[in-house]
């Protein structure tokens, strides 16, 4: 009887933990499905965020269907390049090696390739800047009890995401740091069954880094 009253009462966060296990799932095999498996998720999670006071993890889920939109797109477009130019004009059935594009007709897909000096560069300024900012923001206008951490984890996944739409194999590092300072922030505040999705989503990192790292390897 309690077990089921339990299983009522966080049905919501019960089942985001089970579509975020399924997106995990997906990112590992570069499934397009991870997409939309990714809108359902974040939906699920603006609602227990919002319920348990983590407003700068509720709005990263806003981010998230965005980008969930746009990485679809990239992932089935090629991220809007065009096959001329990559190795893949018609009739050399050839592909430049050094492209992150892979085959296709018109549109091509990307493939997955490692972080430039330039980007990694950009991204960690970025990623300081959304630092700061969220920390003021949830200090100063919310009342949000970890700013700090809360500020930490959200800028992180931002950078972690926007790597993963572009297919950038150093993104599982980041979500191998955000797994685990998650595991820890979450613990504290009681969401258990966000513990054990995060728990996973942490062994599930390391699959990734190993599966991708095969894929880059095979592409070249």
């Amino acid at each position: 009887m309690i077990i089921s009253d339990w299983i009522s009462n966080n049905w919501i966060e019960i089942f985001g933990a089970i579509t975020g296990i399924i997106y995990v799932f997906l990112e590992i095999r570069q499934n397009i499905w991870l997409w939309p498996v990714g809108i359902i998720t974040s939906a699920v999670y603006i609602i227990v965020f919002f319920t348990s006071k983590f407003y700068a993890d509720m709005s990263l889920q806003v981010y998230y269907l965005v980008i969930s939109c746009v990485g679809w797109y990239w992932w089935v477009k090629g991220g809007g390049h065009r096959a001329q130019g990559t190795g893949l004009e018609e009739g050399k059935g050839r592909r430049d090696n050094n492209s992150p594009l892979e085959g296709g007709e018109g549109d091509v897909k990307l493939k997955v390739t490692h972080l430039k000096l330039k980007t990694c560069i950009i991204l960690t300024v970025i990623l300081i800047f959304l630092y700061f900012l969220l920390w003021f923001a949830l200090s100063k206008l919310t009342d949000s009890p970890v700013p700090e951490w809360d500020s930490f984890i959200t800028s992180l996944s931002i950078i972690a995401t926007w790597m993963l739409a572009r297919k950038i194999y150093e993104h599982w590092f980041l979500w191998i740091v955000v797994n685990s300072a998650s595991i820890i922030l979450f613990v504290t505040r009681g969401l258990y069954p966000t513990v054990i999705l995060y728990s996973v989503y942490l062994v599930m990192s390391f699959t990734g880094l190993k599966v991708w790292k095969k894929s880059i390897q095979k592409s070249n």
